[in-house]
């Protein structure tokens, strides 16, 4: 046996019909690249810890870049519900994928395009839009995480320029990005954002090793040694922990889509497993404890996908608020994450090699449930919003 190519979308309470031609279209042109450019080298990519050649240009190509920034800017000034799609298809393939893609949209360029200068937006926008650009995106610090505003990472006004001192950890793209927008103190104590490049004296970008999970993605720190940024690359458009946590909303929006995709692709997976492996006789779906696990899959996909199109809806009409993203985020990385790990048990000892996507996917989710905010803390926004007690 060998991996099952997905050729169609689980739909159960026929959700295509509440979406448009353009949806569609746009979530089936990412599907054929994602089965031709990334289905042929994502388990060679994932065993041997690297990155997929090209393949920032390549998400480019396809659009999946900043998919809603304004055309003038080098997007495709596409609504929420296709970048939702865009992000959904690309975790089928590998969360490594939907991370390189959600970094440079909803970290880089949404906070570019929201808060930064004219200037800044027509010089970064468009070469970010193709792939030509690399983006990074500097909150977590070594020893703040989850508490941004303790944040270290800070600045001084020295006259023409500004000095960056800090760092930065577990960074998506770090050890290849171009440019990376940095949030850092001022002298005041505020939060604002930076726009650092590759080259500028101080800054460096080690590579995090010895990864478990997103093995195809390149993970690093971002440091800053007397760091001298021209006053031009300061976002001007925002003060305080909103920006970067604005950033983080649109992310987590795009990961709630996200992982749909890679619990589809287990279930999809699972589903073709179970009725051609024989075991006393007769294919394994035919028993109650393999059906029930299926059942649940297909529940929980649903599920999700309806909260998905929902807070879409919300995205467009510019209603959805942080604690609903963060409702959606939690709600389906535990969903994917649980189906991968149970859908590897319908393959038995097939599920853990790399012709199959579970053991992948699941390492991956491991991330994903603790990035963008962990599993924990988005329960603790929900009962915030709920009892309007702060928890933390």
């Amino acid at each position: 046996m060998s991996y099952y190519p997905l050729t169609s979308i689980p739909d159960y309470y026929g959700i295509d019909a509440l979406l448009s031609e353009e949806h569609k279209l746009i979530r089936q042109s990412i599907r054929d690249w994602v089965e031709s450019f990334v289905m042929p080298q994502i388990d060679h990519a994932a065993q041997n810890h690297t990155d997929i050649p090209g393949l920032m240009k390549e998400l480019g190509k396809v659009g999946a870049l900043g998919p809603y920034i304004p055309v003038e800017y080098g997007g495709s000034g596409l609504d929420q519900i296709s970048y939702g799609l865009i992000m959904q298809e690309l975790e089928r393939g590998d969360s490594a994928v939907r991370s390189a893609a959600s970094v440079q949209s909803s970290l880089v360029m949404f906070p570019i395009n929201e808060y930064g200068s004219e200037e800044q937006k027509r010089k970064y926008l468009p070469k970010l839009a193709a792939g030509e650009f690399i983006g990074s995106f500097g909150l977590t610090e070594p020893n703040h995480g989850s508490d941004p505003g303790s944040m270290e990472t800070h600045f001084k006004d020295m006259g023409d320029h500004y000095l960056l001192n800090g760092a930065k950890m577990w960074i998506t793209n770090s050890p290849v990005c171009d440019i990376a927008v940095i949030w850092a103190k001022n002298e005041e104590g505020k939060v604002q954002g930076l726009i650092v490049e590759r080259g500028m004296e101080g800054f460096t970008t080690p590579e995090t090793h010895n990864k478990w999970s997103l093995r195809a993605s390149k993970t690093g720190e971002l440091v800053f040694n007397n760091v001298k940024v021209p006053k031009d690359n300061l976002l001007p458009g925002v003060t305080g922990l909103k920006g970067p946590l604005s950033c983080l909303n649109s992310a987590r929006y795009g990961i709630s889509w996200g992982v749909i995709g890679a619990a589809i692709d287990c279930y999809c997976t699972a589903v073709q497993y179970s009725k051609e492996r024989k075991q006393f006789g007769k294919p394994i779906g035919s028993y109650q404890l393999q059906q029930k696990k299926l059942a649940e899959f297909l529940t929980e996909i649903t599920k999700a996908q309806l909260l998905c199109l929902q807070l879409g809806n919300l995205k467009n009409a510019h209603k959805a608020t942080p604690a609903q993203i963060s409702m959606a985020k939690r709600n389906n990385v535990k969903m994917a994450i649980d189906i991968a790990r149970e859908s590897r048990q319908i393959l038995g000892g097939m599920g853990i090699m790399g012709e199959f996507p579970m053991m992948r996917h699941a390492a991956n989710l491991e991330s994903v449930i603790t990035y963008e905010g962990t599993h924990d803390v988005h329960l603790l926004i929900t009962g915030l919003d709920i009892t309007g007690i702060n928890a933390f």
